[in-house]
C-alpha cells in the first residue's frame, strides 16, 4: 500500500477505519478503481453535491436480494443494513427477480443431509493493528455480498454469489482470496471448520464453484492472492469515467470527468444525475421499457444480440481496431487474412468471406496514412463529459479519432451487406455523428479546428463511401443539435420507463422480461 497515494481536491477523510467489499477486487470496465480506492480509505467530497434519487430501482439484483431476505426474515424483523430498497423495481426487473428466484430454489434444492441455514448477519472480517498501521488505519474491515448460509453448529460456511448469467472466465483471484478471508475470519457467528464459495446464475440457475476446503486453506488462497490485490485496491489511481458516474459520490471532483455545460441544449438540474449514449437513444426511442432494462443489463435473448449480421459488424470493427491500435501505424492494405476473424467471434463462411471483401473495401480510405505515429490514433476511446446543465453524463465511444495535422478527426464505420443507400438525412440515420458534430464544434476535443470534421466510411461489396461532415457550418450544427433533442426531451424527464408494446417487441433483445410484450418465448 502506497503511503504516496494522493486524493484530488475537493476530498477530505471522514473516517480512520479501510472498508472494502469483495467486490472492488472484481475490477472490470465498470468500475472506477479511483473511486474505490477513495471509498475504501474513508474520503468523502468536503461540499457534497445534492443527490436526487431516482424513482425506480437501477440495482438488477438489489430486488433479488431483498426478496430473498424476506423469505427467511422473522416476521417484524427489519432488512440487511445497505440492502432496504426505497425504490420501486420497473415491470421488467420484477419479472426477471421473479424468475432469479426459482432458479436459485432450483440451483440449490434442500440437503436434508448437509442442512444450512441463513445468517442472521452477514459476516464481517475486522482487524485492528497492535501498533502503527498503513494509512493509520484504526481498523481494516472486509466485506462481501451475497447468500450468507451455515450449518446449525457454524462449522460449515457457504457464500452464494448472484450473478446475471455465468461469464466464460471465472471472477479474479484477489476477489476470491478476499471473499475466503471473509469466510474464514468474518464474525458474528463460531468460525467455521470448512467454507464453500459458488457463483449462481440467476438466468439458467448455473453454478461454478469458486472455492472449496477448509478454513486453513480459505486463509492460504488469501496469503497468496490477498494483499496484493488489495494494495492494488487502495492504491487504485485511475480515474475511469462512465456509466458508473451516475451515481457516483465523487463525480463533482473528479479530475478525470470533463465539463460539458449547455453540450445537449438542457437545462434541468434538479434532476437526478443520469448517464446517457446515443445507443440508449435509439432503445429509448424504440422503447421506454427496453432502454432500461438494457442499462440494468438484464440478460438479453443470444438470437436477436449475436444475430449474424450484428455479430458481422462488431468482428469488423474488432478486427480494425486491433489492426490500427497496434504497433506503428500504417494504412490497411488489400492484403487481409482469410481467417481475419477475431477470437471470441462464430461467424459462418459467408459471411467470413464477406468479411474478407469488406476490409479489402476499407484499404482506399483508411485514415492512418494521415497520421505520425501512435500518439495520432486513439482506437475505441472513451469520451465522457458531464453535461452539468442538463445534469446528464454523456459516453461516447468513436470508433477512431485520429490527428490530421494538429486537428482531431471523428471517424465512424459501419457496414452492409448490400450496395443500397438510405435517403434519411446522414445525422438522423447515423445520430452518432450529430453528437460528434456538437462535440467537434465545441472545440472540445482539442487541437487545432483547421481540419477537424466527423467523417463517416460505410463499407460495402461494390466500395466504401466516405461522407464527411463538416461540424462548423452552422446548417450541420443546426440539424445536429436538432437530433440530439429529438432523442433526449422525452428520455431526460422520464421517471416510468412505460413499454410500448408493438411491432418491435419480435426484435426486442429483453423482451423475455416484459410482461406487455407482444412476444413470447424468445430466448436468451
Amino acid at each position: 500500500m502506497s503511503q504516496t497515494w494522493l486524493p484530488p481536491d475537493g476530498v477530505r477523510r471522514t473516517s480512520e477505519i479501510i472498508k472494502v467489499s469483495a467486490g472492488m477486487f472484481k475490477g472490470g470496465e465498470f468500475r472506477c478503481p479511483a473511486a474505490d480506492a477513495l471509498k475504501a480509505r474513508g474520503y468523502q467530497p468536503v461540499e457534497p453535491a445534492p443527490r436526487r434519487r431516482e424513482r425506480l430501482e437501477h440495482f438488477a439484483l438489489g430486488p433479488f436480494m431483498a426478496a430473498c431476505d424476506a423469505r427467511v426474515r422473522p416476521a417484524g424483523a427489519t432488512a440487511h443494513q445497505g440492502r432496504r430498497r426505497s425504490t420501486t423495481p420497473h415491470d421488467g426487473l420484477r419479472v426477471w427477480s421473479d424468475h432469479g428466484l426459482k432458479a436459485y430454489d432450483a440451483a440449490f434444492p434442500a440437503d436434508p443431509d448437509r442442512p444450512l441455514r441463513e445468517v442472521p448477519e452477514p459476516w464481517t472480517y475486522r482487524y485492528r493493528p497492535a501498533g502503527p498501521a498503513p494509512l493509520n488505519a484504526a481498523e481494516f474491515r472486509f466485506t462481501v455480498w451475497g447468500r450468507c448460509l451455515a450449518s446449525s453448529d457454524g462449522a460449515f460456511r457457504e457464500l452464494r454469489l448472484p450473478v446475471n448469467r455465468l461469464s466464460r472466465n471465472p471472477p479474479p483471484e484477489g476477489f476470491i482470496a478476499a471473499a475466503a478471508l471473509v469466510l474464514a475470519e468474518g464474525t458474528p457467528g463460531p468460525l467455521p471448520e470448512r467454507v464453500r464459495i459458488v457463483e449462481f446464475a440467476l438466468l439458467d440457475g448455473r453454478t461454478r464453484e469458486l472455492l472449496a476446503g477448509s478454513r486453513a486453506q480459505a486463509l492460504a488462497r488469501y496469503r497468496e492472492h490477498g494483499p496484493g490485490a488489495l494494495a492494488g485496491v487502495l492504491d487504485g489511481r485511475e480515474y475511469r469515467p462512465g456509466a458508473s458516474c451516475g451515481e457516483c459520490p465523487y463525480a463533482s471532483v473528479c479530475p478525470a470527468l470533463r465539463s460539458a455545460h449547455g453540450l445537449l441544449g438542457i437545462e434541468a438540474t434538479h434532476r437526478p444525475r443520469r448517464t446517457w449514449s446515443v445507443t440508449n437513444g435509439r432503445n429509448y426511442r424504440v422503447c421506454p421499457a427496453r432502454d432500461h432494462m438494457r442499462r440494468l443489463h438484464l440478460p438479453a435473448a443470444d438470437s436477436i444480440e449475436r444475430e449474424v449480421t450484428a455479430e458481422r459488424g462488431r468482428a469488423l470493427h474488432a478486427y480494425l481496431a486491433d489492426r490500427h491500435g497496434h504497433g506503428s501505424p500504417r494504412p490497411c492494405t488489400v492484403e487481409v487474412p482469410e481467417d481475419w476473424v477475431p477470437d471470441g467471434f462464430d461467424l459462418p463462411d459467408h459471411e467470413r468471406t464477406l468479411g474478407v471483401d469488406l476490409l479489402r473495401r476499407h484499404a482506399a480510405v483508411c485514415p492512418l496514412g494521415c497520421v505520425r505515429n501512435s500518439t495520432d490514433v486513439r482506437t475505441e476511446p472513451r469520451v465522457v463529459r458531464h453535461d452539468t446543465a442538463a445534469e446528464v453524463v454523456v459516453v461516447a465511444a468513436p470508433d477512431l479519432l485520429y490527428r490530421d495535422g494538429g486537428s482531431w478527426v471523428w471517424r465512424e464505420t459501419k457496414t452492409s451487406a448490400g450496395d443500397r443507400r438510405s435517403n434519411r438525412p446522414l445525422l438522423e440515420l447515423y445520430p452518432q455523428l450529430a453528437l460528434a458534430v456538437v462535440l467537434v464544434a465545441r472545440g472540445d476535443l482539442g487541437g487545432t479546428s483547421a481540419r477537424a470534421r466527423v467523417e463517416l466510411e460505410v463499407l460495402r461489396p461494390g466500395g466504401a463511401d466516405l461522407e464527411i461532415v463538416d461540424p462548423f457550418t452552422t446548417a450541420n450544427r443546426t440539424a445536429a443539435e436538432r437530433v440530439l433533442r429529438s432523442m433526449l426531451a422525452d428520455w431526460h424527464g422520464d421517471d416510468d420507463y412505460a413499454p410500448v408494446p408493438g411491432p418491435a417487441c419480435h426484435r426486442c433483445e429483453v423482451a423475455r422480461w416484459c410482461s406487455a410484450s407482444r412476444t413470447t418465448g424468445v430466448g436468451a
